[in-house]
């Protein structure tokens, strides 16, 4: 049985304009304990999303009416819930675009069911669990002026809270948690995301991800001191932990 700590089930909003697939994934998440709704266009899906709030969305790109890029651009105006991406596209820089507009992970059509109930199950457990490691037992880290408090998932920069994705956090967690360690982008996708990259361009997820934290987290995105890219291998957290409460 799949379900968040208060018993209830986790909720799974799918929106594709094909038919078919939304009874193949709503049939297979049902059979698996997930609560699922579904929605055939970007505006439903917006609808929905308002009326259900899901814990997960899985969404398609391609779409009638408003398409999946504007369906993810609206959720993260003021909602961190975790999106994977169904995209059928040939060109990474299109795949890539979804995940700059906040989307967790993707998915290329045509997939397997399993791959994608997989992927769910990795994007909600790590949603919902740090990574621990070298955190603090109080859970609170202050690095220069940010302070990531572990055991709520937030962060916060001069005082004031930085909305990060639940992915976003787990990534930054993980980097925290070794600070001045270099991690492979590979080393970084099977800790955080979950699986092995098959391709070279599954790796872009990371990067794409460590662009977004410093876009968020750093003072000049484009010179970071916090996020270091390690020439060969992948990244690091630069700074040493300086203090806990």
């Amino acid at each position: 049985m799949v379900s968040r700590l208060d018993n209830r089930k986790e909720k799974i909003l799918v929106v594709d304009d094909e038919a078919s697939i939304r009874r193949i994934l709503e049939t297979r998440l049902s059979m698996i304990g997930y609560d699922v709704v579904t929605a055939a266009d970007g505006e439903e899906a917006l609808e929905v999303f308002n009326r259900e709030r899901p814990d997960l969305v899985v969404l398609d790109v391609m779409m009638p009416k408003l398409d999946g890029y504007g369906v993810c651009q609206e959720l993260r105006k003021d909602s961190d819930v975790p999106i994977i991406m169904l995209t059928a596209l040939g060109d990474v820089a299109d795949r890539i675009t979804g995940l700059e507009l906040g989307a967790d992970d993707y998915v290329v059509k045509p997939f397997s069911p399993k791959e994608l109930e997989a992927r769910i199950r990795s994007v909600l457990r790590r949603v919902d669990r740090g990574v621990g490691g070298g955190i603090p037992s109080s859970g609170v880290i202050h690095v220069s002026d940010i302070k990531i408090d572990t055991n709520k998932r937030q962060v916060y920069k001069r005082g004031d809270r930085i909305r990060l994705t639940g992915m976003e956090f787990s990534l930054l967690e993980l980097l925290v948690s070794r600070s001045g360690e270099p991690f492979s982008r590979s080393e970084i996708l099977q800790e955080v995301w979950g699986y092995t990259p098959e391709r070279h361009v599954d790796t872009r997820v990371v990067d794409v991800h460590i662009s977004r934290l410093r876009s968020k987290l750093e003072d000049d995105p484009s010179n970071p001191e916090l996020i270091l890219t390690a020439r060969g291998t992948g990244y690091l957290f630069q700074r040493i932990i300086e203090s806990s409460d």
